[in-house]
């Protein structure tokens, strides 16, 4: 059995001093994706930068403060690629992908479309050109786990409040319809395989009283290959943990 968990922290450094490193310890996990890390990792304390041990992956945005993703795994994965290729996207720290014996596993950091839309054409160009590399990995018969802050509620479920965010980023019809067309490729959500009911979300605004009374939106999430549906166990969301807007994610495979 694999156990692997994916969680936005909005800054590592701010979630690692709101308890990162008791719920790491607590997972015994096989594999943590972190997205939106926000930093490089010569800028971390060492506990923070190798936590237990693990063997540590890092693909940073460039720019200072921004984005960035992260894999930390019990086992030395038998490659490691960072980005997907494309110089500009690549450089905002998107996309890791970490190759072991029996799955791929490709940690993800959607863009978000910016309340003014602004960056919706650079995100639909990262979905398109994230589609292509995906297909590449899957192509190659092994096992593939997408996870992600995707940045997009897929259907009416995934938000508390659909009807008055059908014009927000996150909910716009071209981020839906994308998603909805790359799930018929040939994947599964894994949380929907196993659950679908609404009120089940991974991020709250920070504004007070948001989250307590669970006005969310489901944007983290793990894909797999319809193929490899059969190796599911679970899936399901930790969203008593806090540290974060978001809450982790995690998945339970059979290895």
């Amino acid at each position: 059995m694999a156990k692997l968990y994916s969680w936005n922290v909005n800054g590592l450094r701010s979630c690692g001093s709101r308890g990162f490193l008791d719920w790491f310890k607590k997972q015994s996990a096989d594999v943590v994706c972190l997205q939106e890390i926000k930093v490089k990792p010569e800028q971390l304390e060492p506990d923070l930068k190798n936590p237990q041990k693990y063997h540590a992956y890092w693909h940073p945005a460039q720019k200072p403060g921004y984005s960035g993703v992260a894999l930390f795994c019990k086992k030395e994965p038998m490659n490691i690629r960072y980005g997907i290729g494309d110089k500009k996207i690549d450089a905002e720290g998107r996309v890791l992908t970490a190759e072991f014996k029996n799955f791929t596993v490709i940690n993800s950091y959607f863009p978000n479309s910016r309340r003014d839309h602004s960056r919706l054409p650079f995100k639909l160009q990262f979905c398109k050109l994230f589609n292509k590399y995906v297909e590449k990995e899957r192509a190659k018969g092994k096992s593939v786990l997408l996870c992600a802050d995707w940045n997009i509620a897929h259907t009416e479920i995934d938000l508390k409040n659909p009807k008055s965010n059908v014009k927000n980023a996150g909910f716009l019809p071209e981020e839906r319809t994308w998603l909805s067309g790359f799930l018929q490729k040939g994947y599964v959500d894994t949380f929907r395989h196993f659950n679908k009911e609404p009120g089940h979300y991974t991020w709250w605004s920070y504004r007070p009283g948001v989250r307590e009374r669970n006005i969310g939106w489901r944007l983290d999430y793990f894909l797999i290959d319809d193929e490899s549906k059969k190796r599911l166990k679970s899936a399901h969301h930790q969203n008593d943990v806090m540290g974060s807007d978001h809450c982790p994610v995690r998945l339970e495979i059979r290895d």
